[in-house]
């Protein structure tokens, strides 16, 4: 189990705190909702979460098998909707993986990012697509 606590802070800002390591996070409110958009939004760390859980992942993978895996780079784009219940209608990954990998450790580290646990988490709930590059 872990455990964070979040505070509301006023002027739509949030202070969350991973109380296992005493890191601080602080989300604010988008320009598009009434917010400042000075930090990330509650719904960019969704964006920035499914990014880093599928390098993440990536890395696990990479050092079980002995690939060098640097530069891996992920640059994820998420689109709200514009009708209707505010929500994310779309989150799109550019995956960046090394130049000169074997097609064997390619097909490896696709399928391994393809079930990341956010992903897995996500799916049904927010349509999703991820370019390999």
């Amino acid at each position: 189990m872990t455990l964070m606590n979040c505070s509301y802070e006023g002027g739509l800002r949030c202070l969350s705190l991973h109380e296992s390591s005493g890191s601080q996070l602080i989300t604010d409110a988008p320009l598009d909702n009434q917010g400042k958009g000075e930090a990330f939004s509650p719904t960019d760390l969704v964006a920035t979460a499914l990014a880093s859980c599928i390098l993440t992942i990536l890395g696990i993978v990479a050092e079980r098998h002995g690939i060098e895996l640097q530069p891996c780079t992920a640059r994820v784009e998420k689109t709200m909707t514009s009708e209707g219940v505010r929500r994310i209608a779309l989150l799109e990954v550019w995956i960046d993986l090394p130049a000169g990998l074997e097609a064997e450790q390619r097909t490896l580290l696709e399928r391994a990012g393809e079930g990341c646990p956010v992903k897995r988490s996500l799916e049904g709930s927010v349509p999703m697509t991820l370019y390999w590059q």
